[in-house]
C-alpha cells in the first residue's frame, strides 16, 4: 500500500480559503472568526485569497458554504457557529441540519469544509472554545482544512 505524503505549508501558495461566520451569538463566533483567519493566514494562505463572509445563522451555514463553493473558486470553507442549549428542542433540529449539511457537502463537492460549530449546554462553555487563550475552535477548524488541503493535492500529485 503507498504511503500518502502530505507536502508542507509550501504547498499553500495560491490556495484560496473562504471563512463563513454566523452572525448569531455573535459574540462567541467573532472570537472564532478572528481564530480561523489568524491560523489560516500563520500557514500562508496570502489576504488576497482569504475570503470572509457573514450568514444570519448556524442553519443557513450549509447553505452560505455551498455559495462559496459554487461561485469563488475556493480550495476550501471553514463554517463557523455556535448553538447553545435552550428549553426547547430548537437546539437538536439545528445541530442535526448543520452538521448533515456540512457533510453532504463535503462528501458532493469534494471541497474540504471545516466544521468549526460548537455544540454547547451553556454559554461558559461557547465563550470557553471560542477563546483565544485556551484553545479557539475557529483556529482548529482553520488548521483542520489546511490539512485537507494538503492531503488533496498530495492525493493528486501522487495520481491516487
Amino acid at each position: 500500500m503507498p504511503e500518502i505524503k502530505q507536502k508542507s505549508e509550501s504547498s499553500l501558495n495560491g490556495k484560496k480559503v473562504a471563512v463563513v461566520a454566523a452572525k448569531w451569538n455573535s459574540f462567541v463566533t467573532d472570537e472564532m472568526l478572528e481564530g480561523a483567519v489568524t491560523a489560516l493566514k500563520a500557514k500562508g494562505i496570502a489576504d488576497s485569497n482569504l475570503i470572509t463572509m457573514r450568514c444570519p445563522g448556524s442553519f443557513e451555514l450549509p447553505l452560505s458554504c455551498k455559495y462559496c463553493i459554487d461561485h469563488l473558486n475556493v480550495d476550501a470553507v471553514v463554517a463557523i457557529g455556535a448553538v447553545i442549549r435552550g428549553g426547547t428542542p430548537h437546539f437538536d433540529y439545528v445541530c442535526d441540519a448543520v452538521t448533515r449539511g456540512i457533510t453532504d457537502l463535503n462528501m458532493s463537492s469534494s471541497i474540504p469544509v471545516a466544521f468549526g460549530v460548537l455544540t454547547t449546554d451553556t454559554v461558559e462553555q461557547a465563550t470557553e472554545r471560542a477563546s483565544m487563550d485556551k484553545g479557539n475552535k475557529g483556529a482548529e477548524a482553520a488548521l483542520s482544512v489546511i490539512e485537507m488541503i494538503q492531503l488533496k493535492e498530495a492525493l493528486i500529485q501522487q495520481g491516487l
